[in-house]
């Protein structure tokens, strides 16, 4: 889905392939709808939890 992407994404990816902005960004990570940790401050994101996330939100599925 997003090939041009590494397996783990970081904030400015994330905007990117939602097209956000950072404060909805920070705010989807904080509130746990895309699984992710951190390392220090910097966030990593699985590639897989964007697109878990897309398809719920999309109503494709349902987990």
């Amino acid at each position: 889905m997003f090939n041009e992407y590494s397996d783990l994404i970081n904030v400015d990816e994330l905007c990117e392939i939602l097209s956000i902005g950072k404060n909805t960004a920070y705010e989807i990570l904080n509130s746990g709808e895309i699984n992710a940790f951190k390392t220090g401050r910097i966030w990593k994101i699985p590639k897989l939890s964007i697109e878990k996330y897309i398809l719920k939100k999309s109503g494709l599925t349902t987990q």
